[in-house]
């Protein structure tokens, strides 16, 4: 597995064991409180659980071996589990804060025993959430590069470090608002603090569950090799002395460390069939050790026209090489 893989592994696993030692804490101080905010917290980290639990599963199943009825593989598995991770944190974290804000704001009783069980349940828990934002951080810094957080986020085909990235975050953040909304329905005797800081844990879910769908949405509908990687294959391609010149090319993932590669090239006219069938196995081993992560790879030799427009081209298919666009 890639070092991507491992790092989103490694994050997963993190989060996974802070959010359910985070639950219970957080489901005894409910209890003992009464606390809309401490109720939603507890079912963000439930929530959260759950999502790390569904990423491990999308890994698993994302490594079984191809079939004739997925020849392709079952790399986007990864993908679409991801995308139910948004749906989760949409319905089950979101929605229930809201409706439990809802709710409190209908009866805005305060806290009347056991003030400093949530004062310290949630200091503790953002003292835990913080190491698993590190971790998923430190995990993150290594296949980053020079992208800022939004662009990584935004172009990343490794679906579980943005998950968890935007996870952690939208967590520390929820504790937050329950530690302001609690300490200040403590300090006034007034519940309607408590239910405002319920609402604002749920509208905070629902937009990064928001984000989180359109990105992995992009991905299973299926994303090209980023700039970096386009620019690598077509020097790996056009750098032969079998290339007379490349006419198009289409890549698409397959999965998080699967890409597609299909070309189109030009080859001498005096160029013999055996030449040509070496050539197009040049290219693929430049194509390989330029991008490790091109495995499928198609290759269609054609030669020029006499009128010396680009061969094989269609209507509505434009010469040269094909802009990828970054997503």
């Amino acid at each position: 597995m890639s070092a991507g893989g491992e790092g989103g592994t490694k994050a997963v696993v993190a989060a996974l064991a802070a959010n359910l030692g985070i639950a219970v804490t957080k489901f005894i101080a409910f209890f003992l409180t009464q606390s809309s905010s401490m109720l939603a917290e507890a079912i963000h980290s439930v929530a959260d659980s759950g999502n790390q639990a569904l990423l491990l599963l999308g890994g698993k199943t994302s490594k079984r071996q191809a079939t004739p009825q997925h020849p392709f593989g079952y790399g986007r598995d990864r993908y679409i589990y991801a995308f139910i991770v948004a749906v989760v944190l949409f319905f089950v974290g979101g929605i229930f804060a809201l409706y439990e804000a809802w709710h409190k704001f209908a009866d805005p009783h305060g806290i009347d025993s056991w003030h400093w069980v949530p004062v310290v349940v949630l200091g503790t828990a953002i003292v835990l959430e913080s190491f698993s934002f590190r971790t998923a951080i430190i995990e993150t810094n290594k296949i980053r590069g020079d992208a800022t957080w939004v662009q990584f986020i935004r172009h990343a085909r490794v679906p579980e470090l943005p998950v968890i990235l935007l996870e952690d975050l939208a967590a520390l953040l929820g504790l937050v608002f329950a530690f302001i909304g609690i300490v200040l329905t403590l300090v006034t005797h007034d519940g309607m603090w408590d239910a405002m800081g319920s609402a604002a844990i749920g509208l905070l879910l629902i937009v990064v569950s928001a984000i989180l769908a359109i990105e992995m949405k992009s991905l299973l509908v299926g994303e090209g090799a980023t700039p970096e990687q386009t620019r690598a294959i077509e020097a790996a391609i056009k750098d032969s002395d079998e290339v007379a010149g490349l006419i198009h090319m289409r890549t698409m993932y397959l999965g998080p460390e699967e890409l597609l590669v299909a070309a189109k090239f030009a080859v001498k006219t005096s160029d013999s069939a055996a030449e040509v069938a070496a050539g197009i196995n040049a290219v693929e081993e430049r194509i390989r050790a330029a991008v490790p992560i091109a495995r499928v790879i198609y290759l269609e030799p054609d030669i020029p026209r006499a009128d010396g427009a680009a061969p094989g081209t269609a209507a509505g298919e434009a010469a040269g090489p094909s802009a990828q666009a970054a997503h």
